[in-house]
């Protein structure tokens, strides 16, 4: 032990885990040095990435979120290994070969393999054996002697311990051994390898009485080499496991294990009459001790990595779905379909200011389809609407069947359309203390219906409202680790959220405390302080904000945007920090403030070295390319870049398809073998993964992100299970692929 205390040399593992770091994500040294000591002061991800790219390389978000990650497993095997060490020294059984082995571990399970041995166990056979002083026995076995083992044995015999046999004695010899074999670290090492490399993944039906079709039918006599299964799989079959329905278990390659592990403890004692005993011992661990433990890690280890692509492919599709393009300046009409207690319907303003509200009966069992349409034009005749955004919910399809209807029977000057909106979680948000706080006097329907109009209008605005899990575009995310999702898609909106900036003056507290640096408690903080002292006119003014400190207003300022304030700075990205330098580069350039985005600025600004200006104002390069962009495009929002979403006008019913038919849709849930895409049914249609793409691909995402307008055309019509099967590739084509 060192004099510090320490096992582990703290600055000297740091720059180890800054070179693994280097090696896994193939990223430069200084720029890893630089994030982790950045992200250590406290540093957002977002701040990182937009406001410190020099140090970093500009390194991107996720990347910077990985070597955040990366930093803290690697510190937490650290820190075990020192909890390891100490634990093996205070037995006075570390050695120098033992804890060079530690120290040099590169993952958690070898750490445990490691210390293993000397992990204080419940009580197991071999302790029995141990206490029976059968010890000394196991390791004459091992030597391999000449010697019959029966007449060793019987020197100890005792009644003391109650070993009245010799055989009795051999068996407590052989338990020693036995977990002796499962406390080496490197057998265990190479045999978890070799499972992972040929074992079989094998499930079985638990109850073979029950009949009927059911959702792990596939899996009632499956089985498929371990290392070939793909995540999903993997979850569903533990699903069908949990709900036991399922026997799920590995198969590996058993012989070839205990051959190999026979050959390592006998060695070359072949002729010795103890060989026999000991592979018994051999035998014997590795099935009762051995394989059940490698089974759990392995299936454990399958399991995280089945659990972190689902968050992947979650995440992904939320931060898809939040960055959809805003419908900005029109009059929506949302509407929340349902059976009984009819169509609740709200009306919003541009700004999201909900302007009327009421409910309509055109659905069963009332099919007040008539009396529904009337009321409905009278809308149309006393606001602008010109969209009606209906919820994908129960009586969805009726309630596009009915609007489709009264869109032709409408005979205003008005273009009208339609959208279906995925309404998942607005009823989690309908009865959220938060909806109720802004709308105390309506019913949950209503509510859902004022939220169905303002996702189409800003659906990140809207959507960060929810808790990102009850957003509906993943698979499996019930069955994952939900700390762990949890974390993924706050990072997700966090990113979201920060990549188009907020405005101050009209977000709400459940929109600001994603923005950069801020929490849940210092955005209600923005918000009561906007209400009790009026619209903000700087950002300077943020710093008036209670518990808004000078940290906190460093790391969010960057992506709070004031609109028509003191300052024209302040409506675009560029961080407080850089004012005095984009100040002296507009007037170097005979330029006010108040010209910013001026076609005369976009101009000159386009004919700038941008080099020689970096050198000139002590800047560098990329902070001020982003300058330049910000004086270009002061307003400027990533998601008018996207695809606007697909209107309709009419309904489309599954009796109208046929093969080849051509189609639109939207993508609205990707998954790892494939997209479901929306072209207008009650049900998505699915693209499998193989009809994506001329080419090999990967994954879908690879092909398709969550609102993606696609031509499709159908491939396939069930018209019993409501179910169509797409292709993204034309008819012609699918056969060549």
């Amino acid at each position: 032990m060192s004099d510090t205390g320490s096992y582990i040399e703290q600055a000297e593992v740091e720059r180890q885990m800054r070179r693994q770091i280097q090696q896994e994500l193939q990223l430069n040294p200084e720029n890893i040095k630089a994030t982790v000591n950045l992200l250590d002061e406290g540093n957002t991800v977002p701040f990182i990435a937009r406001y410190r790219k020099e140090l970093t390389g500009s390194l991107d978000e996720e990347q910077i979120r990985a070597i955040e990650e990366r930093m803290q497993y690697l510190r937490g095997l650290a820190q075990r290994k020192e909890e390891v060490l100490r634990l093996i020294d205070e037995q006075g059984k570390l050695t120098e070969n033992l804890k060079d082995q530690i120290l040099h571990a590169k993952k958690l399970q070898e750490v445990e393999d490691y210390y293993r041995p000397y992990k204080q166990k419940r009580r197991t056979k071999a302790t029995i054996a141990k206490e029976k002083g059968l010890e000394p026995l196991a390791h004459w076995l091992l030597e391999g002697h000449t010697e019959d083992p029966q007449t060793k044995a019987a020197d100890f015999l005792s009644d003391e311990h109650g070993i009245e046999s010799e055989d009795e004695a051999l068996q407590g010899a052989k338990d020693i051994i036995a977990e002796m074999v499962s406390d080496q670290p490197e057998s265990r090492k190479w045999i978890r390898h070799l499972t992972f490399q040929r074992a079989q993944l094998v499930t079985k039906q638990k109850n073979e009485e029950e009949d009927g079709k059911n959702v792990y039918e596939m899996y009632y006599d499956y089985q498929e080499p371990l290392h070939k299964v793909p995540p999903h799989r993997i979850l569903a079959m533990n699903r069908g496991e949990k709900e036991d329905i399922l026997r799920v278990a590995i198969q590996a390659p058993t012989e070839d294990i205990t051959h190999r592990l026979a050959q390592d403890w006998v060695k070359d004692k072949q002729a010795s009459p103890s060989v026999s005993y000991v592979k018994d011992a051999v035998l014997d661990s590795y099935k009762r001790l051995i394989a059940p433990s490698i089974e759990r890690e392995v299936r454990k280890e399958l399991t995280e990595k089945a659990e972190e692509q689902a968050i992947e492919i979650f995440a992904k599709n939320v931060k898809s779905l939040l960055l959809q393009p805003p419908v900005r300046g029109r009059y929506v009409l949302g509407i929340d379909p349902a059976y009984r207690t009819g169509c609740k319907w709200a009306i919003v303003d541009p700004t999201g200011k909900m302007l009327d509200i009421g409910v309509i009966y055109p659905t069963p069992p009332r099919n007040e389809v008539e009396k529904a349409r009337k009321e409905v034009l009278g809308l149309l005749e006393q606001y602008p609407i010109d969209i009606i955004a209906i919820g994908n919910g129960t009586a969805s399809r009726e309630t596009e069947q009915f609007v489709a209807e009264t869109i032709k029977a409408y005979t205003g000057e008005r273009q009208l359309s339609f959208i279906i909106i995925n309404e998942a979680g607005a009823s989690v948000y309908s009865a959220s203390a938060l909806a109720k706080e802004e709308f105390p006097d309506l019913d949950v329907a209503e509510r859902s219906a004022i939220s169905i109009a303002r996702r189409l209008q800003d659906p990140l605005a809207e959507l960060v409202k929810i808790d990102p899990k009850s957003i509906g575009v993943g698979q499996y995310q019930h069955d994952v680790s939900q700390s762990r999702l949890s974390e993924s898609l706050t990072f997700v909106v966090e990113s979201a959220v920060n990549q188009v900036g907020v405005d101050v003056n009209t977000a709400s507290a459940s929109l600001l405390q994603y923005v950069s640096g801020l929490n849940k408690s210092v955005a209600n903080q923005v918000v009561k302080y906007r209400e009790k002292e009026g619209l903000f006119k700087s950002r300077k003014q943020l710093l008036k904000v209670p518990r808004l400190g000078a940290k906190t207003f460093e790391q969010a300022v960057g992506f709070l945007r004031v609109f028509d304030g003191e300052d024209p700075l302040d409506q675009t990205p560029i961080h407080t920090e850089s004012y005095q330098e984009a100040d002296m580069f507009l007037k170097e350039l005979g330029f006010k403030k108040d010209q910013v985005g001026s076609e005369a600025l976009i101009e000159a600004l386009d004919s700038v070295n941008l080099q020689e200006w970096a050198n000139k104002l002590n800047l560098g390069l990329p902070t001020l390319t982003d300058i330049v962009q910000a004086l270009q495009k002061p307003r400027r929002d990533p998601r008018d870049q996207l695809t606007k979403p697909l209107l309709q006008t009419d309904v489309l019913q599954l009796e109208h398809l046929k093969e080849g038919m051509q189609l639109e849709g939207t993508v609205r849930n990707v998954v790892d073998f494939g997209a479901f895409v929306d072209i207008g049914l009650k049900n998505d249609g699915l693209v499998h993964i193989s009809k994506m793409s001329k080419r090999y691909v990967s994954h879908p995402m690879d092909v398709v992100s969550v609102g993606d307008i696609v031509t499709v055309w159908v491939t396939q019509v069930d018209q019993q299970r409501g179910r169509v099967g797409l292709s993204m590739l034309p008819p012609d084509e699918i056969s060549s692929v």
